[in-house]
């Protein structure tokens, strides 16, 4: 039998990691708040800056980004990526449909490349 832990993460711990970011270092938290005025008050022609959804910005403030998944689904360095794997395998369908194409590596290398050119 297999008994679950309450994650650290979830509504019912407490703690020094359960506290918000306002909470924890209001300074950094309005340096964030600020960062948002300027993205919603002015256009940047940088190439790789980019306005994300609130979708994407929710995706990218997971509990995915706990997770070191080197590799590719199925062949990862380390154990524990299954959940990583199934999100990037629904990223990979959705970019070959996308372009029509056999393959696509969805992993990030480095937004300072778009800048070149």
């Amino acid at each position: 039998m297999s008994i679950r832990q309450a994650s650290p993460h979830s509504e019912h711990a407490s703690g020094p990691s359960q506290r918000s970011l306002r909470a924890s270092d209001p300074e950094i938290a309005e340096a964030i708040a600020q960062e948002l005025g300027r993205q919603q008050t002015h256009i940047e022609l940088i190439a790789s800056e980019n306005i994300v959804s609130r979708a994407v910005l929710e995706a990218a403030g997971s509990v995915l980004t706990n997770k070191y998944a080197e590799g590719y689904p199925g062949r990862r360095y380390y154990g524990g990526c299954e959940f990583v794997d199934v999100a990037e395998r629904i990223a990979i369908e959705r970019a070959t449909r996308l372009f029509g194409c056999g393959f696509a590596n969805v992993q990030p290398h480095s937004g300072s490349q778009a800048n070149q050119g």
